[in-house]
């Protein structure tokens, strides 16, 4: 394993980064890394629901989309991030315990009660600390996390807007109710001090970004992840939009008809899947309204919404 040293603060080039590794580096990677204040939203999240875009402006956040599913995070330097590239397919890609224990087993032996819970996040005393993503190219898997150390829990309650149905369904009443930073585990030491820790707790080869590399992380840096049609898109207005939670994530499905025939579709949430919503949404497009045709174009729902059963996401069709 190669374990990447990188003090770039730049989110445009660090979510780039992440892609460049996974395309590009055939060695299996274990990258720690900060940002500057920044909101990181998930591959399939409609962006301007998802953040309070009058205060990123005026604040000058930066909003960039990364390559995994789930929802939404705020990042600034008082994070740390982590990601594993890793050689491993199939239908068990989407495995969070076995990339997030190491991370776990290091923070325990610091005497933090870390613990994996639920989906994807990572708690200590109920309270989460750290949210895990994860998606698969070419036979590999992108895992990646944040650690909340000393971040600026205001700048996090102002950035982002709160998924009411996800605070309800957690039974708390806020962002920072359900959140903590875990400099209160730790207090005396800082968060670089934490990040070298990390590090040394995984076994590699340590090594930096090439000239080479740095090139080839800038370039797709400009082309993709500093541009709005990546990190915002477009925004439609459909006929028919239905929101639901369920223990899998928030699936959100609008659409469009003619006559019964489904003309137009996008389907957004913080859910994780192997394969890209763009297909489930072509496999959706030219369907009529019938339960039997919604059904049998949802039949591999699993791969793109994971966790998901077909009669799930055909509950919010208006059939």
């Amino acid at each position: 394993m190669k374990i990447y040293k990188n003090s770039f603060t730049d989110p445009y080039f660090n979510l780039a980064s992440e892609q460049y590794l996974l395309e590009c580096e055939p060695d299996d990677v274990f990258m720690l890394w900060r940002n500057e204040r920044s909101v990181i939203i998930g591959r399939n999240q409609n962006a301007y629901a998802e953040i309070d875009r009058k205060y990123v402006t005026d604040n000058g956040i930066a909003v960039v989309r990364r390559l995994t599913g789930g929802g939404a995070v705020f990042h600034d330097p008082g994070n740390i991030n982590y990601s594993f590239i890793m050689k491993k397919g199939g239908a068990q890609a989407l495995d969070f315990a076995s990339f997030c224990a190491p991370v776990v087993s290091a923070l325990q032996k610091l005497g933090v009660p870390a613990e994996l819970s639920g989906r994807n996040d990572l708690t200590a005393n109920g309270r989460k600390f750290s949210g895990n993503a994860q998606c698969v190219y070419n036979g590999r898997v992108l895992h990646h996390g944040t650690i909340l150390f000393n971040a600026d829990m205001s700048g996090m309650s102002n950035a982002l807007r709160a998924d009411t149905e996800k605070m309800k369904s957690n039974g708390v009443k806020s962002v920072r109710a359900r959140v903590c930073n875990l400099i209160e585990y730790l207090p005396g030491f800082d968060v670089l001090w934490l990040k070298d820790y990390l590090e040394q707790s995984v076994d590699g080869e340590i090594t930096e970004f090439s000239d080479e590399q740095i090139i080839g992380i800038e370039k797709l840096k400009k082309e993709k992840y500093e541009s709005w049609e990546w990190n915002y898109g477009k925004s439609k207005t459909y006929e028919k939009t239905v929101k639901r939670r369920f223990p899998f994530g928030t699936v959100e499905v609008s659409y469009t008809t003619e006559h019964g025939v489904i003309t137009e579709i996008k389907i957004s949430g913080d859910y994780f899947g192997v394969k890209p919503t763009s297909e489930l949404e072509a496999a959706l497009f030219g369907k009529r309204l019938l339960r039997e045709e919604i059904i049998s174009a949802l039949s591999d729902v699993k791969s793109y919404i994971h966790g998901a059963e077909a009669f799930d996401i055909a509950g919010l069709f208006e059939i």
